[in-house]
């Protein structure tokens, strides 16, 4: 009740006129921002903190607040429809809402990711409020071979359901796991996979590999079967979802959250790993399996669901530990330091207007970003009706000026051009994209917390499987690798026994 009586007085700041605008202000900003490839929520909040200086600190958390949700949206938008993430939490929209608008359903995955990031943004707000000191708890509890353990699960559950073979899946993981390992060895300094390039030392970006894989690699591939087809402009189609869209969304919207909430509250990759297994899960579970891969609509609206969700699960360790979980918990972490507030357990008594006002605003955020969101949809959905050498073109230019602008380093277009080859060969021998993004993602982290768990048990192997929630997270890991073998001598034994039952 405690909870329930500050929020409602978190309402009274965050609905007042002036924190509305500023709030309004960053959905808006965010949207736009996360439109254009490479420039994310973290850089946005980046840029806009000396803009805040003169502000008061509840009207400047509210307008993160309001650029963080926005930006996840926008960068939703240009992967479902240009098949460009604007960041690497709506790397999985373009799996299945870019095949939905080349098939003229633009509008329809739009909305289905509008309304998921709407009830995501809107759970996981609630399990904020309620669950925020156990959430904590609980994070606090979790080991380096924990965190092992569920990327591990993340490659294994990714490689196991995308492409036509189990091998190219591990193949095109093992291509973003080479990539993750350029740069200097996190924990010797050695340089690796560099060739000498002092610009190499930091690691490729994660926006450029997914922009060039993504973005790069599609617009090759359209230019290279132009002349075998015709150029026509994509349909919008209709602008609305059905009744039959609804049936297979609902479930999903909020099953989203469940998934997303709590990898956010813990430091193992922000909303990358909830939205892949969000992903993972829907297929699984979905009655239309011969559409994954070509516009299943579920394969937007869950991880949709899920990467908002996760948003607010990262502000459970910033404000009750002071753990950023993510570029932009941590770039608001420096806000708070900023304004001389210290985030962590006292931060709920101590700043009681701030938190709760914040909170809040991320109820009233979520509606202004669905008002706004889905009235533009077909609008946005529009886009495709340009034709494609010239929309193709935009592409490539945005992606340019998204990559330069990530580093400011010429060799950034470089290796963007680099890894777009390497996404056009992808393509041209069936190797899906998506865990080459993965392991270019959790690579580098894996490997952290693996030499971590390593060091803690003096090298002993057994050190990666101490704990009850390791443990559990590697049988889940068999189960999915033994799946397939068992799946056929199963089906046998049943259909024997149907067949012995109508005997």
């Amino acid at each position: 009740m405690n909870a329930l009586n500050s929020l409602m007085d978190g309402f009274g700041t965050a609905l007042s006129p002036l924190n509305l605008l500023w709030a309004a202000l960053g959905v808006l900003l965010g949207t736009a921002i996360g439109v254009l490839p490479g420039i994310g929520p973290a850089m946005a909040v980046a840029l806009l903190l000396p803009v805040t200086y003169g502000l008061d600190p509840v009207a400047a958390f509210i307008m993160f607040a309001g650029i963080y949700y926005g930006a996840m949206f926008g960068g939703s938008t240009t992967s479902i429809l240009l098949n460009t993430p604007g960041e690497s939490a709506a790397v999985v929209a373009a799996m299945e809402g870019n095949p939905m608008a080349k098939a003229g359903r633009g509008a329809q995955a739009l909305a289905a990711a509008a309304i998921g990031h709407f009830a995501g943004g809107m759970i996981g707000t609630i399990l904020l409020v309620a669950l925020a000191p156990t959430v904590a708890d609980l994070a606090v509890g979790i080991g380096a071979p924990d965190y092992f353990a569920i990327m591990v699960l993340a490659f294994i559950a990714v490689t196991s359901v995308l492409g036509s073979s189990r091998v190219r899946g591990l193949a095109s993981l093992l291509i973003g796991l080479t990539i993750g390992l350029v740069g200097l060895d996190q924990m010797t300094g050695q340089q690796r996979l560099t060739f000498g390039s002092l610009q190499l030392a930091d690691g490729v970006d994660v926006v450029i590999v997914a922009v060039g894989l993504f973005a790069i690699g599609e617009a090759l591939w359209v230019a290279a079967h132009l002349r075998h087809g015709g150029a026509e402009p994509i349909p919008v189609g209709r602008p609305w979802l059905g009744r039959g869209d609804l049936r297979r969304t609902w479930k999903s919207w909020l099953r989203g959250p469940f998934i997303g909430f709590p990898f956010g509250a813990i430091p193992a990759g922000g909303a990358e790993i909830p939205t892949f297994l969000s992903y993972v899960t829907e297929k699984r579970l979905s009655k239309h399996k011969d559409e994954w891969g070509k516009g299943a609509i579920e394969g937007v609206a869950g991880p949709e669901s899920a990467a908002s969700a996760s948003a607010a699960g990262t502000l459970v360790s910033m404000l009750t530990l002071g753990l950023p979980t993510t570029a932009v918990a941590a770039v608001m972490l420096a806000a708070f330091q900023q304004y001389g507030i210290q985030p962590g357990p006292l931060l709920f008594e101590r700043e009681p207007e701030l938190v709760w006002g914040l909170i809040a605003s991320l109820f009233v955020g979520m509606v202004l970003l669905l008002a706004l969101n889905l009235p533009l949809a077909p609008v946005w959905a529009k886009l495709l009706r340009i034709p494609r050498p010239y929309l193709y073109a935009g592409i490539m230019f945005f992606a340019a000026v998204g990559a330069y602008a990530v580093g400011g380093e010429v060799v950034d277009l470089v290796i963007l051009l680099v890894i777009g080859l390497v996404g056009f060969g992808m393509r041209r021998y069936g190797l899906p994209v998506l865990p080459a993004v993965i392991g270019v993602i959790l690579g580098p982290n894996a490997e952290q917390q693996l030499r971590r768990a390593l060091q803690i048990s003096d090298g002993s192997v057994t050190g990666l499987v101490d704990t009850p929630f390791a443990v559990t997270v590697y049988a889940v890991i068999a189960v999915l690798l033994a799946w397939p073998l068992l799946r056929r001598p199963l089906a046998r034994a049943a259909a024997r026994g149907r067949t012995r039952s109508d005997a």
